[in-house]
């Protein structure tokens, strides 16, 4: 029906007015196919780049912890035709345990404390006041990166290492992962606590946006029967914004998997999947820029072809999240 009346107006367009319509029309395809043809260049460029690592590293890339550059200063050898310094092997299974612990971790953080910001601003703060709190909130989101990083540095690390990361381990160290050693701060809690705090504002912001727009006249009739504020915003307003808070659970991890300076400055950047709850890791991302500098020294620069398999690898864990996301909310939706 819509194509009908299209087709109409068009029809009763001047022949100028049809030009600028259909100009209008290409216009906002082209743009619209920008976003997906960026996406492919990546996936191009990085398969294109990372080709010699994968055919060197095979399946192994992802289920074994073994990666080293190899001897700098010995002669490249050729192993299955393909030229690397003596000892070299690459593996990453470290680092896809890191990004995934660690970006659940700070989701598992944040969400209850994203909807619950998103619910007392929304529905507690009184209306002169409400904008401004969420301002405040929101500008979290505009802080760079490296400022959680060093926050988490300078005080995350030693507050947590001195007091709360031995307390932990003494009362909760009967379950597996959070016994000790506790280590020196660095390591998989203290980085989701500090992605965490870069994930709230995402999830508040876009959960009370979702809370705004519930209609106010279910909200009423939950008052006039008798509901108390709290049944109210359980049994009325939650249920009506589902939708937006798995859509914003699956934002907030895909904002944590691609974090970089943040992470490295308080992981530890081990070469090992964590011993337990404490213990330093890395990711994905901040392994990347960890190891660029040294594997740049590799002349036969297959160091770097699979620094870029790891970010191919990076780019299509984030695709899977996101096909995921859009599945979840199809399914929550129907």
């Amino acid at each position: 029906m819509s194509e009908i009346v299209t087709t109409r107006i068009d029809q009763s367009l001047p022949a100028a007015g049809r030009a600028k319509r259909w100009v209008f029309r290409v216009g906002l395809g082209v743009v619209a196919l920008i976003i997906p043809l960026v996406l492919l260049g990546l996936l191009a460029f990085l398969t294109l780049q990372a080709w010699p690592a994968i055919q060197f590293n095979g399946f192994g890339f992802l289920v074994s912890n073994d990666w080293d550059l190899g001897s700098q200063y010995g002669t490249p050898v050729s192993v299955d035709g393909h030229q690397v310094l003596p000892g070299a092997s690459y593996g990453i299974l470290f680092l896809i345990f890191g990004t995934l612990a660690s970006s659940l971790l700070a989701v598992l953080f944040a969400l209850p404390a994203g909807v619950l910001s998103a619910m007392f601003i929304a529905e507690v703060v009184p209306q002169g006041a409400r904008d401004v709190v969420a301002a405040v909130v929101e500008l979290l989101a505009a802080v760079p990166s490296v400022v959680f990083g060093l926050w988490g540095y300078v005080v995350v690390i030693p507050v947590f290492s001195h007091y709360v990361y031995p307390l932990m381990a003494d009362v909760l160290g009967f379950i597996p992962g959070f016994g000790g050693p506790v280590g020196a701060g660095y390591g998989l809690l203290t980085a989701g606590v500090v992605l965490a705090l870069m994930v709230v504002p995402i999830i508040t912001a876009n959960v009370r946006e979702a809370i705004s727009a519930v209609s106010r006249g279910d909200v009423e009739a939950g008052f006039a029967l008798g509901a108390t504020r709290f049944e109210v915003v359980w049994k009325v307003v939650l249920p009506q914004v589902k939708t937006a808070i798995v859509g914003v659970t699956i934002l907030g991890l895909g904002r944590a998997l691609g974090e970089t300076m943040a992470v490295l400055m308080v992981s530890g950047n081990a070469l090992d999947i964590p011993s337990n709850i404490y213990s330093p890791f890395s990711t994905m991302a901040a392994f990347i820029v960890s190891q660029l500098d040294s594997a740049l020294q590799d002349p036969t620069g297959m160091a770097v072809d699979s620094l870029s398999e790891i970010g191919l690898m990076l780019l299509i864990l984030g695709i899977i999240v996101n096909s995921i996301a859009r599945l979840i909310m199809w399914r929550v939706r129907g």
